[in-house]
């Protein structure tokens, strides 16, 4: 199994982050990964996308030629990433922002109001990162449970658990964080049936 992950948007909504967390959920199950980070020169406004990929067997590269999940936080990065994607990959997209319509691509498009939940239930708009991560988690179960490969890719599919565990790492610097930051995850993960 080799996962492919893709996180885009601007510079301050924490896309960086969201991949050092699913990364360190790899970690956690005992899968290998790499995280691959790339930003614009501004700090807050400009792009970022960071690349993820998890694998049962060592990984050579740690870029994505046609990853198979993305979360899109904005406009801009869905226009250059899903393209890109594979057929049939999972897109989280912060419908929040980006307009259902005129999306042609041959992907499982999932429209999450992923600012509104992070601004509206969280009551956190810094969150919105952590929101879109429960979503893919979520989707990502959903699409491995929908096919044969299911018991063969199951131990190796990103768990809810192993993200919160992961919430405990990545912010263990910050402990105020961790609960509303897997309050964030819970809710993304929750909102997709």
């Amino acid at each position: 199994m080799r996962n492919e992950i893709v996180i885009a948007g601007f510079g301050g909504q924490g896309v960086l982050l969201a991949g050092i967390l699913i990364a360190q959920a790899a970690i956690e199950q005992g899968l290998h990964t790499t995280w691959f980070p790339s930003y614009g020169a501004e700090k807050r406004g400009g792009t970022a996308n960071s690349t993820v990929i998890v694998s049962s067997e060592e990984i050579g590269s740690p870029l994505a030629l046609n990853p198979e999940a993305l979360i899109i936080l904005n406009e801009p990065a869905l226009n250059k990433f899903a393209p890109k994607a594979a057929k049939g990959a999972v897109i989280i997209t912060n419908s929040s922002i980006i307009a259902r319509e005129g999306k042609k691509y041959d992907s499982k498009f999932y429209f999450i109001p992923i600012t509104d939940i992070a601004d509206k239930e969280i009551k956190n708009l810094k969150t919105a990162n952590m929101v879109a991560v429960g979503s893919l988690i979520k989707a990502l179960k959903k699409r491995f449970s929908d096919t044969k490969e299911m018991k063969e890719t199951e131990e190796e599919t990103l768990t809810l658990g192993s993200i919160l565990d992961a919430c405990e790492k990545v912010f263990a610097s910050k402990q105020n964080l961790i609960e509303i930051n897997k309050k964030a995850i819970q809710a993304g993960y929750d909102f997709i049936n």
